[in-house]
């Protein structure tokens, strides 16, 4: 039996969009058969692109909640619907009946499954492995470096292709492991780690120090952010150590939809003082 959709990607029936999409980024890129080569990742690859095929869309996802897999299977009665293995093109289905949520007589193109490697070209704007290798196996790779900033904000980066130098625009949101295909060429992403950013998604992660008194009497200090200018932020008295302050669409675009930007967090930290002299631990002691 089909395992739940939901349960597949790991996230609750109620998941927001940007929650299915992060569970899938993550998922899809974990289980790649380029990347995993264990025995029965390309199986839970399709399957991770199965689900996200449906709960991406909101037409089939309504679909889904309402009459499970069988609103998916040809087999399930008036249901219909398509699955890896009979893929004959798109079909339309029309309640026949009474308690249809989107009007009487309303017809809805739920389409076949994808290919799952096609899903994943889309979803991360660019071809990697797989059904799309037979396309472009014919094409050369190059590996081209950037550093976190540059993948985060896009980058215009002149290139040497066997001698040729070109001039390739990188679209902003790229991650680690990605691959570009241009007319000509490819080209692999390898994004170098950064001191200060750490991502997770398109969600970007910075720590903060603070000292102890900031802590405690609060203060405004300044923060990194990805458009290289600092941010001041205020830290209200009292601030605890591990405290995580968000900033909403601070984070970085999604690479193939520039609208949608995760946030960043601030994990503020607090220092504790290691080497007090016996005047300074009196007056601890007294607060």
């Amino acid at each position: 039996m089909k395992r739940d959709y939901y349960e597949v990607l790991g996230v609750r029936k109620g998941a927001s969009k940007e929650e299915i999409k992060s569970a899938y980024r993550k998922l899809a890129l974990q289980y790649h058969p380029d990347r995993n080569k264990e025995p029965g990742a390309e199986d839970k690859f399709k399957e991770i692109n199965e689900a996200y095929e449906i709960l991406s869309n909101e037409q089939k996802r309504s679909a889904y909640d309402q009459f499970g897999h069988a609103a998916f299977d040809p087999n399930a009665g008036g249901f219909g619907g398509h699955t890896y293995s009979s893929q004959n093109g798109p079909f339309t289905y029309t309640w026949s009946s009474g308690g249809n949520p989107f009007g009487e007589n309303a017809n809805f193109d739920f389409g076949g499954f994808s290919n799952p490697f096609d899903i994943f070209e889309q979803f991360f704007g660019g071809s990697f492995g797989g059904a799309s290798r037979q396309r472009t196996a014919r094409l050369p790779t190059y590996k081209i470096e950037l550093t976190f900033l540059e993948a985060a904000n896009g980058v215009e980066k002149e290139v040497n292709l066997n001698g040729q130098r070109k001039t390739v625009k990188i679209p902003a949101g790229v991650d680690d492991g990605q691959r570009i295909r241009f007319s000509d060429f490819i080209l692999y992403i390898d994004v170098l780690p950064d001191n200060t950013f750490k991502r997770d998604g398109n969600d970007v992660y910075v720590n903060v120090n603070l000292s102890l008194k900031q802590a405690i009497l609060g203060d405004e200090i300044a923060v990194p952010t990805l458009d290289r200018q600092p941010l001041k932020i205020k830290v209200k008295p009292g601030t605890q150590p591990n405290t995580l302050v968000r900033l909403r669409g601070q984070g970085i675009p999604d690479v193939s939809n520039n609208r949608y930007r995760g946030d960043l967090y601030i994990r503020l930290m607090v220092e504790i003082p290691t080497h007090l002299n016996s005047r300074q631990k009196e007056i601890i002691k007294e607060l």
